[in-house]
């Protein structure tokens, strides 16, 4: 057997656990502005004062929630005062559920699904609160998820007032949202408390993604295995997308298809390979994240990318009834979002015609809007 093969009891990962999503890593870099903002808002927690709430926003995989988890981390050395809680939004999806959540992870009990009122659970997690003289600081990550029903201003309104009903109660929101361009708005009666500290997490930087997924390769592989030809294309597929996560994903499977090759080595065959199985689970993960409208909209550019924007937004109005500029803002997310490419031509009456094409293959992105 050659030396160059992979024996059946050997592997290529010296510690695939830095490979995995839920994985905190101890190098976390190009975010420093960001969490000195965090830091900030979390610091009046320490002399037992109600911090200040956040909205933290910026696409999918740019680092949001990670940089939010270490900063709690971070203040949980300087006080057992603070009870800090992250929900997950996109699973707990209602105002029952997030205080469920919230619940489970004070007094490590799981409550009833049934049999217990909204209003008795939230009023235990109070009474917790005020028994222990704790602070309780939620991040509720994936907001979004709690727009469509109007379970967001049902969730923010109950935490940010609680106060009012139970003097003593000291609660802030850190809400994370998975977006860009256009601001996701509250009720007036939310927005009057809430009054965030507004944390934007833009797109890596190029250099950024090389130096993010060098380091992950570095801790995650055994020296020499990762080519830099196979890592450049990784942080190709990663600036791509903009999603840090693809690449950290792409790590891992193009790992277990050089395993798969008992090879020593990962080959850039290994990653096109990756990204082929996994592009559509990416893209269609993003895809659902988005509304009904932009669904429709994207639908409309992936059927047909040689119309103008004026065809094509009377095509979209005929089906949605929306005007000019809710249609203008959309079109500027998704090119932000990186999901199409918008272009100015050059020809048209003012000289400004815009093309609009999708980044993706338009079959791939039909599939996924089926």
């Amino acid at each position: 057997m050659s030396k160059d093969m992979l024996l059946w009891d050997e592997t290529i990962f010296s510690n695939g656990e830095v490979l995995e999503f839920d994985y905190l890593p101890e190098y976390f870099v190009h975010r420093d502005s960001q969490m000195q903002a965090l830091r900030f808002s979390l610091k009046p927690a320490l002399r037992g004062m109600r911090p200040v709430n956040c909205l933290v926003k910026g696409p999918p995989g740019t680092g949001k929630t990670t940089a939010v988890m270490k900063v709690f981390n971070e203040v949980k050395e300087y006080t057992d005062d603070v009870a800090f809680v992250k929900v997950n939004c996109q699973i707990d999806s209602t105002r029952f559920a997030v205080v469920s959540r919230i619940y489970e992870q004070l007094v490590h009990i799981t409550p009833p699904s049934s049999g217990i009122s909204f209003r008795r659970l939230f009023e235990k997690v109070i009474k917790y609160l005020l028994d222990s003289n704790k602070t309780l600081v939620v991040a509720l990550d994936d907001i979004n998820y709690l727009f469509p029903e109007g379970h967001a201003d049902e969730v923010m309104y109950s935490l940010l007032r609680a106060h009012e009903q139970y003097p003593g109660a000291r609660i802030s929101v850190i809400a994370i949202i998975s977006d860009v361009g256009i601001p996701y708005s509250f009720d007036p009666r939310v927005g009057s408390v809430f009054l965030p500290e507004e944390i934007a997490f833009p797109r890596y930087e190029i250099a950024e993604i090389a130096d993010i997924i060098s380091n992950r390769v570095k801790h995650a592989f055994f020296q020499d295995v990762v080519s830099d030809e196979a890592l450049d294309k990784v942080v190709t597929y990663v600036d791509r997308t903009g999603d840090l996560r693809i690449g950290i994903d792409l790590l891992k499977r193009s790992g277990l298809n050089a395993e798969r090759r008992a090879s020593r080595t990962v080959s850039v065959e290994d990653v096109d390979k990756a990204y082929e199985a996994s592009r559509l689970l990416h893209l269609c993960r993003n895809i659902k994240s988005l509304s009904d409208h932009e669904k429709i909209l994207l639908g409309l550019i992936a059927k047909d990318s040689s119309l103008p924007t004026g065809e094509l937004y009377k095509s979209f109005h005929e089906i949605t009834g929306l005007g000019y500029t809710r249609f203008y803002e959309l079109i500027e997310k998704m090119h932000i979002s990186r999901l199409i490419d918008a272009d100015f031509s050059g020809k048209g009456m003012r000289g400004r015609t815009r093309y609009v094409a999708p980044v993706y293959d338009s079959e791939d992105i039909l599939k996924c809007l089926e």
